[in-house]
């Protein structure tokens, strides 16, 4: 039997897109504590409505310019809750999302 050679091409690209929100006053977060989406600005300055629902890809979540651990968040289209952490985080803290779309082409 001869050998057959398998060429697998696959191209992957992603689109980014972040959202930033600088806390105005303290906020106490306990599990289950939540940030509306509509407190974030695009990457534009414009006032989010949303956030972009990701179905293939991931959101990266930064507290401060440190990324959060995954299983720390969980963001959905309205808003970015706290999961299973407590603490207070002061006034002027930015927070950051980001939300990265996959699109495999074969």
């Amino acid at each position: 039997m001869a050998l057959t050679l398998i060429n697998i091409n696959v191209n992957v690209s992603g689109t980014s897109t972040r959202f930033f929100n600088v806390l105005a006053a303290p906020l106490v977060v306990e599990d289950g504590t939540t940030v509306a989406a509509t407190t974030f600005l695009d990457d534009s300055g414009t006032a989010a409505t949303a956030f972009p629902v990701v179905t293939n890809g991931y959101y990266n979540f930064y507290l401060n310019g440190v990324l959060q651990e995954g299983d720390s968040y969980t963001i959905s289209a309205t808003e970015l809750t706290f999961n299973t952490v407590t603490g207070s985080i002061s006034a002027g803290t930015p927070l950051v999302i980001e939300a990265v779309e996959l699109v495999t082409v074969t």
